[in-house]
């Protein structure tokens, strides 16, 4: 990968990218949070097209159009709910970013941004959350060929901090 990791805090329906990347729940028909905001800027035909996938598993991640949205596509992935980080909260985390990055790779999108997966009502610690997206993030890194621009969105000025801290330390 050429380009870089950055960190902004936005509104993640509002960034000119290839992909945005969902925080879903499993059914893949919206919710609150950053995936209500998804799928209220996107328009009904978001929830037509998860509908047609039907569901998402924890960990995993698939992709739609961006329809409304300035995204070309959505990816939704579907993070672990926090429960003291003895069920295998971390893994999972973490394979929410690699699949995500899978699919953006897969299709050749050369930009992708990442919502704090998790961080919000699923409870996930956002300074370990944050760890765990820049290490799944970075062990790919180096195999990514088309994406070239990785952005982690925000929501709290609290994580962009984290996030700056963790870039500034590691690269």
């Amino acid at each position: 990968m050429s380009g870089a990791l950055r960190a902004i805090q936005a509104d993640i329906t509002t960034l000119e990218v290839y992909a945005i990347v969902n925080a879903a729940n499993s059914s893949l028909k919206g919710g609150g949070g950053v995936d209500g905001a998804i799928h209220r800027a996107a328009g009904p035909e978001l929830v037509h097209a998860c509908r047609i996938i039907g569901g998402c598993r924890t960990g995993q991640a698939v992709i739609t159009p961006g329809f409304k949205l300035p995204a070309r596509y959505v990816i939704h992935t579907v993070g672990p709910v926090w429960r003291g980080g003895d069920h295998g909260e971390p893994e999972l985390l973490a394979a929410c970013y690699r699949n995500s990055l899978a699919i953006a790779e897969a299709r050749g999108l050369a930009s992708i941004a990442f919502p704090c997966i998790s961080c919000g009502v699923y409870g996930y610690p956002p300074e370990q959350a944050t760890d765990m997206a820049l290490a799944a993030v970075r062990s790919m890194t180096s195999g990514l060929h088309a994406v070239n621009e990785i952005i982690f969105c925000c929501f709290s000025d609290a994580l962009l901090q984290h996030y700056r801290q963790r870039l500034g330390e590691d690269g």
